[in-house]
């Protein structure tokens, strides 16, 4: 396989990788999201990063892997665990006060700043009609959130998950630089680790000991939180931000469905809606990115 079928391939398959690690990190976050009520939001993100390590040290351990874990790059990896610190941090503060859509709503903010920093960063270049898609849903998000209307959010969860957004794309735009020396297990076992220590200091002081019903929701957390961080550093080393990034969009259905099975929020014909404005973005996205796939495998084809 020659470079100009490669990439293009590999793209694609980030897009897979993103669509699987929302899917799983949705699950994660209802599930902080419930252990928020009985816990500080350092202490939900210490546990959740623990939980997420020791699955991850368990395939390492039982195939003697530790070389794959070596990195370059430290400052890099502490400032990407700094970040994650704070992203969580902010994200359960967020989640706690707000329902799951609600908070996604203005997470999912991320993927357009991601898109437009990676303009000046890494010099990509971003077709209008993509620029027009990422907007698009970007409006589908705003609809679905009404802050012209009557539920106006929190103020100080609204601000918290604003910081969870800042921080997760900028987190997000130095996996692109590690994934060019470091593989993908050493990225989220450095990342794992360091927000472990970070949000584990910050947290000791409101430490509330973990009630034993609790110990099989941090089961779930560690498997999904273990699994989504594979996936996502995965899609953004296949695939630049501006490619990817728009799937993250997809978490918006997750977490209404979420939001309806386990706390009886059923979603409004606005909401719906507003769901379906950023389905309809993701789908276009997927078929200008294959379409350009099957330009770069058929070079002498006509553009359409």
């Amino acid at each position: 396989m020659n470079l100009s079928e490669a990439a293009p391939r590999e793209r694609l398959r980030g897009i897979a990788s993103m669509v699987s690690a929302v899917f799983v990190f949705s699950i994660m976050d209802a599930l902080m999201k419930r252990l928020s009520a009985h816990y500080g939001p350092m202490q939900v993100s210490f546990l959740r990063c623990l939980s997420s390590f020791v699955f991850l040290l368990i395939p390492i351990a039982w195939q003697h892997s530790w070389a794959t874990v070596s990195g370059t790059n430290p400052l890099l990896h502490l400032w990407r665990g700094a970040l994650g610190v704070a992203m969580l941090g902010s994200f359960v503060f967020a989640v706690h006060r707000l329902t799951l859509a609600q908070t996604y709503s203005l997470f999912l903010a991320a993927p357009l700043l991601m898109t437009a920093l990676s303009v000046p960063i890494y010099g990509d270049r971003v077709s209008v009609k993509r620029w027009l898609a990422i907007v698009l849903g970007l409006g589908g998000v705003l609809l679905i959130l009404q802050p012209w209307g009557r539920s106006v959010v929190s103020l100080a969860a609204a601000g918290a998950a604003a910081i969870a957004t800042i921080c997760y794309a900028l987190s997000a735009l130095t996996v692109r630089t590690l994934g060019r020396t470091n593989s993908s297990i050493s990225m989220v076992f450095w990342y794992l680790a360091l927000v472990s220590i970070g949000s584990g200091v910050l947290g000791f002081a409101s430490w509330r000991p973990v009630k034993p019903d609790d110990w099989g929701w941090l089961a779930g957390i560690g498997i999904s939180g273990a699994l989504g961080q594979l996936w996502l550093t995965d899609a953004f080393r296949r695939a630049p931000p501006s490619v990817v990034g728009p799937f993250e969009y997809t978490a918006i259905i997750w977490a209404f469905a979420i939001d309806w099975i386990f706390w009886s929020a059923s979603p409004s014909l606005t909401l719906l809606i507003g769901a379906g404005i950023v389905i309809a973005s993701g789908i276009f996205v997927i078929w200008d990115e294959r379409r350009l796939a099957g330009l770069a495998l058929n070079p002498a084809s006509p553009p359409p």
